[in-house]
């Protein structure tokens, strides 16, 4: 117990010192180049390059009033994000990435992402309110850091093929809990892929999306998208397909 404690303190010291600090894109990664790439996973790797923290990924001006953050899963490769951060790109969004280090607990992680939302509000005095998605594992980060939030802004969260159960041993020693309501200030969307087609949990006897979250709106994903079978990866493009689809309804 001693020896896990400790391992969490070092994880979070090292993350704590290592993120990006700056509210600007360490690399000139940008909308505009991901979608002019030939490469969707040329794009997607340039997106994971990004050093720890969170980065804008347009010019900020101040019509942008909601504040867009996507957040990866474990070990992704980035293109799964290329279409959907375009497809959600509105005059009224400001767009950004918020690269971590997925291969720790997401509590450290929950906190610097904390300090650098709070450092961009400070910038931007327009934002009103803040939408997050998380992916995958990055779906158990937004849906904690719901419960941590304490501004008096409104925040909208999403996840997408998360499996909010938990992950195997990494959610035993971060002692992950799945939160049991949603919070004040908060709206949140469980977008659930169908268990035997998602690449990701199809080969597990349960599927780990199913929990039961008091004032949560769950929604199950179709069998395809675009004549394709809707599968882990998938899921980011039919959920933001969808959003946008009901915005100009």
């Amino acid at each position: 117990m001693k020896k896990n404690l400790l391992l969490l303190v070092l994880l979070f010291l090292i993350i704590g010192c290592s993120y990006e600090e700056s509210t600007e894109n360490d690399k000139g990664v940008n909308i505009d180049i991901l979608k002019s790439s030939d490469n969707v996973f040329e794009a997607g790797s340039k997106l994971m390059a990004l050093s720890i923290g969170l980065h804008e990924l347009e010019t900020s001006d101040k019509s942008q009033e909601t504040l867009v953050i996507s957040v990866h899963g474990n070990s992704s490769r980035g293109y799964e994000w290329i279409y959907p951060l375009q497809a959600i790109d509105t005059e009224d969004n400001l767009i950004t990435f918020f690269r971590w280090d997925d291969s720790s607990c997401i509590n450290p992680s929950i906190q610097i992402l904390n300090d650098l939302i709070k450092k961009k509000l400070r910038i931007h005095k327009n934002i009103k309110n803040i939408i997050l998605f998380g992916h995958s594992y990055g779906g158990l980060l937004v849906v904690n850091f719901m419960e941590q939030w304490k501004s008096e802004l409104p925040l909208e969260v999403h996840t997408i093929a998360a499996p909010l159960q938990g992950i195997g041993s990494l959610s035993r020693l971060c002692n992950y809990r799945t939160p049991k309501v949603v919070q004040k200030k908060a709206t949140l969307y469980e977008w659930r892929t169908i268990h035997k087609l998602d690449g990701a949990f199809q080969d597990l006897n349960f599927d780990p999306q199913n929990v039961e979250i008091i004032g949560s709106n769950v929604t199950r994903l179709p069998e395809k998208y675009k004549n394709n079978k809707l599968g882990h990866n998938w899921s980011i493009s039919w959920v933001a397909d969808n959003l946008m689809k009901d915005m100009y309804r």
